[in-house]
């Protein structure tokens, strides 16, 4: 049934908001940074992408932990030389990072020029599930694969392992943790390059799903944005939120059109977050 169906494809949509939102909900959720170039992060993750395939003829699998390195080197470039100044100045923050995004967007428009560009989808992907209700194409199945294995593996680095520990106690009290000899800009630091790296893992998938053109990260920054903070700006919240907002999305557009859906949709965020401006769930933290 189309219904049904509808319900499936919401699944496609918030495995894609939701490894979108995964690096902003890190970076945010640790270091409370409001990092506007995150868009353009993605956008990296997709172009490293086309130039690793088309000029190396590296295999798409391939690309997606290359872009992850690459873009996550490029994160801890911006803490360290951008970020880690103005950790005491939110708003100098928000303009640094956002002056960042129209750098990145000019210079990828210098390099590969205005025209779109295409990141080819291996031929073991090239398949569609037609079964019952169930009509999804084999790159969206892929999709939300990856976006489980990113969110288990998240969840494994930062609750399972001695830098997730350090992480959470940063996030938890930084002036406490410091006393107790963590190098809090030592955290930050791979805090950041981590939320880029799947940030340029988003892109990296992204690029296969869609035309690639330097300004194409504004068009995941919003729904990045939403998930975080209606998630609450924590792991565990960012999962939900996603899961919530792709089917509410995905059943607005099945009764009436993709606009009027994302018209609904935000009403009702603004709605929940003016009387639950703390997001679903809720995890304890101190703001720098």
């Amino acid at each position: 049934m189309p219904f049904l169906n509808s319900l499936i494809i919401g699944i496609s949509v918030a495995s894609i908001w939701l490894i979108a939102a995964l690096g902003l909900t890190i970076i945010y959720g640790t270091m409370g940074v409001i990092n506007m170039a995150h868009g353009e992060l993605i956008m990296l993750g997709a172009y490293s992408t086309y130039v690793f395939q088309t000029f190396l003829g590296v295999p798409f699998i391939l690309c997606l932990p290359l872009a992850f390195v690459i873009v996550a080197g490029l994160g801890w470039i911006i803490e360290r030389g951008v970020i880690r100044t103005l950790y005491q100045r939110p708003l100098d923050t928000l303009l640094a990072t956002w002056g960042l995004s129209l750098i990145l967007i000019q210079g990828v428009r210098l390099i590969f020029g205005g025209k779109p560009q295409y990141v080819g989808v291996p031929e073991w992907l090239k398949f569609q599930i037609d079964y019952s209700f169930i009509h999804i194409s084999g790159l969206r199945v892929f999709i939300i694969f990856t976006a489980v294995f990113l969110v288990v593996m998240t969840y494994l680095v930062l609750y399972r392992t001695s830098l997730g520990i350090r992480v959470r106690a940063v996030m938890q009290d930084k002036e406490m943790a410091a006393s107790f000899g963590i190098e809090t800009n030592r955290i930050y630091s791979i805090t950041f390059a981590y939320g880029a790296g799947l940030a340029g893992v988003a892109g990296a998938l992204f690029g296969a799903l869609k035309t690639l053109f330097p300004d194409m990260g504004s068009g995941y920054i919003v729904e990045a944005f939403l998930v975080v903070v209606v998630g609450g700006a924590g792991l565990i919240g960012s999962v939900f939120s996603a899961g919530l907002l792709g089917e509410m999305n995905s059943v607005f557009s099945y009764f009436t059109n993709d606009t009027f859906a994302r018209f609904v949709l935000f009403t009702l965020i603004v709605i929940f977050l003016r009387f639950r401006p703390q997001g679903l769930i809720v995890e304890g933290m101190a703001r720098r």
